[in-house]
């Protein structure tokens, strides 16, 4: 119950708060015994929950025309400024998964099974906001959901880019629509020269820009849909917790595949020498790393190092901002 009280406050708009807010207080600042209080209180909120369930119907039965699915918290609300800006937000919808596909355990993730088995393995090796961990599989339900329950007349637009996260989560998408007639289109975002190598690293009116040139290319045909549907029965009949894009195939590599070069952007850094922010190491790690894997999983792996002795740590490893590393003297 929490969590949906807290959706759906994040759901409403400033000036539904605001009002709402207004009616509490009013409420609050009459003379009324402690029993007439709480039945109005109570009311207040009955009907401010009745009042956002008929929105949220009368917003489900908007004639949408197209879906936009994308990977990432980051690529919905650039791509949502996008498709404001282009006024269309009316029947062009947005669905995302907020994870990053390039890392933990696919294993089935098709299955009630595997998205358990895959959130035990965020929970146990990622140090995640602990909001996100409690919702995790509340809200990738709810994006499981969205996907299989659009119209079979609308088109789909995927979004991905040259990285392991987007590739992964296209390929596992196009097999939750397998056998679906709609129309899928995907828009690759960042096969240009000056695009970065995720989608959520690009800018509104690019994305604006992409989806103008590319809304009118062919849908996916058969033969290319049932080649991702494969590749994604491949990656979901396998036991491995990392995967890197490269030369453009996925492949799935050991959980210490980052380890060495942990090590020697630690030993560019001189810190043989002295003891610095995690954060400053770890920042540094991704900024130059050419894939897609997040700093949770770049943190995962240096707090290994420390348990292995090739670290020294002052601090508590509690959040990134609260501890420091430097190599162990030989």
């Amino acid at each position: 119950m929490i969590n949906e009280l807290k959706d759906l406050v994040m759901e409403s708009s400033e000036d539904e708060v605001k009002s709402l807010l207004f009616q509490i207080l009013l409420i609050m600042s009459t003379e009324q015994n402690d029993e007439d209080l709480v039945k109005d209180l109570k009311s207040t909120f009955s009907n401010f929950l009745g009042y956002k369930k008929e929105q949220k119907k009368s917003e489900d039965a908007k004639d949408i025309k197209v879906v936009h699915v994308v990977f990432g918290d980051s690529p919905s609300g650039s791509l949502k400024n996008a498709l404001s800006d282009m006024k269309v937000l009316d029947e062009e919808k947005i669905i995302h998964f907020s994870d990053k596909f390039s890392v933990g355990p696919l294993w089935k993730l098709e299955e009630d099974t595997g998205l358990a088995l895959r959130y035990k393995w965020l929970m146990n090796h990622l140090n995640l906001d602990e909001e996100y961990v409690c919702n995790y599989q509340q809200v990738f339900k709810e994006s499981l959901f969205k996907i299989k329950s659009i119209p079979e007349h609308v088109k789909i637009f995927i979004w991905f880019g040259e990285n392991s996260d987007e590739q992964t989560a296209l390929r596992y998408v196009l097999y939750l629509l397998k056998g679906r007639t709609n129309n899928i289109i995907l828009i690759h975002t960042t096969n240009l020269a000056d695009t970065p190598i995720h989608t959520g690293e690009i800018e509104p009116d690019q994305l604006k820009r992409i989806y103008e040139e590319n809304r009118t290319w062919l849908p996916l045909t058969q033969e290319e849909r049932k080649n991702y549907e494969h590749d994604w029965l491949t990656l979901s009949n396998r036991k491995g917790n990392l995967r890197v894009w490269e030369n453009n195939s996925l492949y799935q590599v050991a959980d210490d595949y980052y380890d060495d070069y942990i090590l020697q952007t630690a030993k560019k850094l001189q810190l043989d020498r002295r003891f610095i922010k995690s954060a400053r190491l770890i920042g540094e790690v991704i900024g130059n790393l050419n894939q897609s894997i997040g700093d949770s999983y770049v943190e995962y792996r240096l707090i290994h190092l420390i348990f292995k002795g090739v670290f020294e740590m002052e601090g508590v490893p509690k959040a990134m901002r609260y501890y420091s590393v430097k190599l162990r003297e030989v």
